[in-house]
């Protein structure tokens, strides 16, 4: 088969499609013969060196991923060869065929064409995980969503506001802002020209959110303090801003706040089945009756990752890219 293979890390031109062995189920898991990968931040990271896939992973980029059961490996049940799945994976999305462990399987929802569904298992997975499972946003309460435009925000978006709660978004544009308006976000912070901790409180008489799911790290981190309520929450998941800031345990005892921060791709097995088994629960129905919908900024023929990770580290893109994988 062929893949996306990085032989030496560096920029977008260190990806490089290529004939690579064909992989084989092992146990627990089927083959999947990849339709549509997704571009994630995680992607960018490994290609320049800085984000090694879990051990015994695939060496290839790609954490998502949607396709057709093509080989069922020994001790799996409940799946079939034909089925149209979309999958989280540890790596090896950006190829034609992958390994998936069942746990991380999910059917394709109603009503979301194949291709697309591959918009949907690392940010649903995601979302639901630190938003809903760790921090327990519940109705009527406000969440902060920063980079409301992103793959994980559109999604985050959605998903609170299904479940009844007010949306806070950052972003940096009015067009990207404006988007966030259309799924649903109801205050809206361009956080090139407004400071998100004042806007916030202005919004909210004073309150505050009472969950912040963060990308950005420890440039936001004592903001992200300032900016909760009372029993607030921070969700922090990526860290784009740094990795070390100075927290004031003071300003957290006062609101009786809690930061928590996790990672997806090197969880082991069992926590990843009980993620999707949530998502699978809690999400699908969603999707299938139209309340969430995959957004997707544009889809590029797999052979060209290098144009997608460039688009990618532009941050023009709102929602996900995807991938095509060549049809035979």
């Amino acid at each position: 088969m062929h893949a996306i293979t990085i032989p030496e890390p560096g920029g977008p031109e260190a990806l490089v499609w290529a004939e690579v062995p064909d992989p084989v189920p092992g146990e627990g898991e089927v083959l999947v013969e990849v339709v549509s990968s997704a571009v994630n931040r995680a992607d960018v990271l490994q290609r320049q060196g800085f984000y090694n896939p879990p051990a015994g992973a695939s060496p290839y980029p790609g954490l998502e991923c949607a396709g057709r059961i093509v080989e069922i490996g020994p001790g799996v049940s409940g799946w079939s060869v034909g089925d149209e799945v979309c999958a989280l994976l540890a790596g090896g999305g950006y190829a034609e065929k992958v390994p998936v462990p069942a746990g991380q399987l999910l059917p394709v929802p109603d009503g979301v064409d194949l291709a697309q569904a591959a918009a949907l298992p690392e940010v649903a997975a995601t979302v639901w995980s630190n938003v809903f499972m760790v921090a327990h946003l519940r109705p009527g309460e406000t969440l902060l969503v920063h980079g409301g435009s992103s793959g994980i925000g559109t999604m985050a978006i959605q998903l609170a506001k299904a479940v009844g709660a007010r949306v806070a978004v950052t972003a940096g544009s009015a067009e990207k802002l404006a988007r966030c308006k259309e799924l649903g976000a109801d205050i809206l912070i361009d956080y090139r020209e407004q400071d998100f901790v004042e806007e916030l409180r202005k919004a909210t008489d004073g309150a505050g959110a009472d969950v912040i799911l963060d990308i950005v790290g420890a440039k936001y981190l004592e903001r992200n303090v300032r900016a909760l309520a009372v029993n607030g929450r921070l969700a922090i998941i990526g860290l784009q801003g740094g990795v070390k800031g100075e927290l004031n345990l003071g300003a957290l005892l006062s609101k009786r706040a809690a930061v928590t921060a996790t990672s997806l791709r090197g969880r082991p097995l069992v926590e990843k089945a009980a993620i999707i088994a949530a998502v699978r629960e809690h999400v699908w129905p969603l999707l299938a009756d139209g309340v969430v919908r995959p957004v997707v900024d544009r889809t590029l023929p797999m052979e060209d990752a290098a144009e997608a990770h460039r688009l990618m580290e532009s941050s023009s893109h709102i929602g996900k890219i995807l991938l095509a994988a060549p049809q035979v």
